[in-house]
């Protein structure tokens, strides 16, 4: 299993210097609030998934007074050693592996990362946006190609919403711009269909586990046709209803100058004992969805890539209930290594503390 042992920062967002040894198994990042905990864990995301949860300007990573900041990993095992590195300067990131250059998009082949934190916790409630970015975060690291077909989908709704922003919009370009939309969102919702579909099945099992056997259920729906299972259809076969759909909504699109269907209309809906976990879910029960959801993420970019990713823990122990926490610490006693930050030990059995690398995060970092 690829392990990540070291983690250097240089000029870091509060870290002048610093460098954190990791334990193979559990590391918890200690110390009260705003000591840098936060932005260690963001390094390790930034050199693993090749993004941060902040979405910083480059700027934003920079030691106050800096000129530039760097980060480095150093990972070993499967007979591997391999050092990642994060270079912010004159407003640009770069990124290293083994002393080369590389894209941001190349990391997660090397190693993926799952990330948890207190925001994450709101998901089911909240908007249907990020429950989509949720799913297209992880989308991108399990598959190069997932990111390029959400990149050219992205752009292709914009040029055409800025079309129909237009006061008089030339309807043969705006056919032209369909035909883009309608094939790019067919790669798009397939691909997130499927992918979905994989992550159904580890969401259900690890929630009948935490909630000892209540029955959840969950599934994509597309804003192309709600009831339809778009996981075994073909491209062809999406595109032209996405053009259907797009001819008959035509005139409230002008109306109403955006683009109304397609991925960026889906959404993931979720269901506890048959009703919508949106509005009938308790609090706990929303919240082990969560929890669900962010450990199939785990057991699937296990089986997509063979070697389990780097599980990252932004102080959720102190949001989750005594149930809920048992429930993770069981979790990522798993051979899984995962770097958990807190501000109270207390949170962790002593046995869990007592096999696990401790290090305090403060003035010293």
């Amino acid at each position: 299993m690829l392990v990540v042992n070291r983690l250097d920062l240089y000029d870091w967002r509060n870290f002048e210097r610093g460098t954190i040894d990791l334990g193979s198994d559990l590391t918890i990042l200690h110390g009260r609030n705003a000591t840098g905990k936060t932005n260690v864990i963001e390094a390790l995301q930034t050199l693993t998934a090749g993004t941060s949860f902040r979405h910083p300007r480059p700027i934003q990573q920079v030691r106050e007074g800096a000129s530039s900041a760097r980060i480095d990993a150093h990972m070993e095992g499967d007979g591997r050693v391999i050092d990642v590195c994060c270079k912010v300067a004159d407003g640009r990131r770069t990124f290293e592996r083994n002393g080369k250059r590389c894209q941001a998009a190349d990391l997660p082949e090397t190693l993926m990362s799952v990330l948890f934190t207190p925001d994450d916790l709101s998901i089911v409630k909240r908007g249907a946006s990020l429950r989509r970015d949720e799913l297209d975060d992880f989308g991108r690291q399990a598959n190069r190609g997932y990111g390029r077909l959400l990149a050219a989908y992205s752009r292709a709704v914009d040029q055409r919403n800025r079309l129909l922003k237009e006061d008089y919009p030339d309807l043969s370009l705006l056919s032209a711009w369909d035909a883009s939309v309608a094939l790019g969102g067919a790669s798009l919702l397939l691909a997130r269909a499927r992918l979905f579909r994989r992550l159904r099945g580890h969401i259900r099992e690890v929630y009948g586990r935490i909630a000892d056997g209540e029955d959840l259920d969950c599934r994509y729906v597309s804003s192309l046709d709600p009831d339809q299972d778009f996981a075994d259809a073909s491209r062809a076969e999406v595109r032209d209803l996405f053009l259907q759909r797009l001819e008959e909504r035509r005139g409230d699109e002008l109306r109403r100058q955006q683009t109304l269907v397609g991925p960026q209309r889906d959404d993931v809906l979720f269901t506890v004992g048959g009703r919508d976990a949106r509005d009938f879910a308790s609090q706990g029960q929303q919240r082990t969805i969560v929890l669900a959801w962010k450990m199939a993420e785990v057991e699937l970019s296990t089986e997509i890539l063979g070697t389990r990713p780097l599980l990252l823990l932004d102080d959720v122990m102190s949001e989750l209930d005594e149930t809920r926490r048992a429930a993770m610490t069981d979790f990522v006693r798993d051979k899984i290594q995962t770097v958990i930050t807190t501000a109270n030990l207390g949170y962790f059995p002593q046995e869990l503390l007592e096999g696990a690398e401790v290090v305090p995060i403060g003035k010293n970092h």
